[in-house]
């Protein structure tokens, strides 16, 4: 029992959360939950893309921390795989094992969710091995994926994908924003970084909003000013003095509050209850971060 409450601290439980809720509003954008055939029609598939993006999130994150072994030796020697609670090998087996879990039962719903699972993980591998690293194509890595996750969702139903493709750049905004924030979560932050960060927020609500205004959604807003209010809070501290526990806060509540964001996109395209069923994630994802980190 003990060692697997440390393999769970490797997959971050309350991030895995938050990537469900992407795939959700996905479905949700495609038109899934529109009326009671669709509903019956597409939950199964759109349940089997949520086990989907939880293991491929899981095996992504696992990795994350087999790349940053030797780094974490330094910078966060307290973690499973440096401490040596989890050696490096039973950590590679575990990621490997949910990235290919992932792909493969995206490969049960339709040939394009097969695909996008394993772009997916490829960008996934890339990020940990080589692109964290880069001030501007980490983050847009990391962006990428989080896109990629959203366009999971909309594969739900077929040929949803070519009319919904470009909301993906809300998420890749959005994540690259959270991820250029990170850098700074060890040694404090720079403040030029987290206004830009303030600014891509702004355009990401932005895009949102123009949605709720042409589809007559303003119940949406029920889910989008908490959403404002949960990351530009600790944004705003986090400016105000730029220290490594602020940025972790910043970090941490951008996170998080990706499930206020799928929630109005459920809100904006879709019906009010599963804009509701998505928000009911947020104190699951919230109590899980009080025990597993989030970054």
């Amino acid at each position: 029992m003990g060692k697997a409450i440390h393999y769970l601290r490797l997959m971050r439980p309350a991030n895995i959360v938050t990537s469900v809720a992407d795939v959700l509003a996905g479905a949700a954008i495609a038109g899934a939950f529109t009326d009671g055939f669709a509903a019956g029609t597409y939950w199964p598939v759109a349940g089997l893309l949520c086990i989907s993006t939880a293991c491929l999130y899981a095996g992504g994150i696992v990795f994350n921390d087999v790349f940053d072994a030797e780094l974490d030796k330094v910078e966060r020697p307290e973690r499973a795989i440096p401490s040596g609670i989890i050696t490096l090998g039973a950590a590679a087996r575990l990621g490997t094992l949910l990235l290919f879990l992932g792909v493969f039962i995206a490969s049960f719903c339709s040939f394009e969710a097969a695909a996008l699972a394993m772009v997916i993980t490829f960008f996934a591998l890339l990020y940990n091995k080589i692109s964290k690293h880069h001030a501007f194509f980490g983050p847009l890595n990391m962006g990428l994926c989080r896109g990629l996750n959203l366009l999971l969702g909309i594969s739900v139903i077929p040929g949803a994908l070519q009319h919904w493709y470009l909301l993906a750049v809300v998420p890749v905004v959005y994540i690259f924003s959270i991820t250029m924030i990170s850098r700074g979560e060890v040694h404090g932050g720079n403040k030029t970084n987290l206004y830009i960060a303030a600014g891509l927020y702004g355009i990401v609500t932005g895009i949102i909003l123009y949605f709720i205004f042409v589809n007559h959604r303003w119940w949406a807003l029920v889910f989008l000013l908490p959403f404002l209010w949960m990351i530009m809070k600790p944004l705003s501290k986090a400016i105000i003095d730029p220290v490594g526990k602020n940025i972790g806060a910043a970090v941490k509540a951008g996170v998080i509050s990706l499930i206020l964001m799928d929630a109005a996109w459920a809100a904006t395209f879709s019906t009010l209850y599963i804009a509701l069923i998505i928000a009911c994630l947020l104190p699951l994802s919230l109590w899980l971060s009080k025990i597993f980190a989030v970054t």
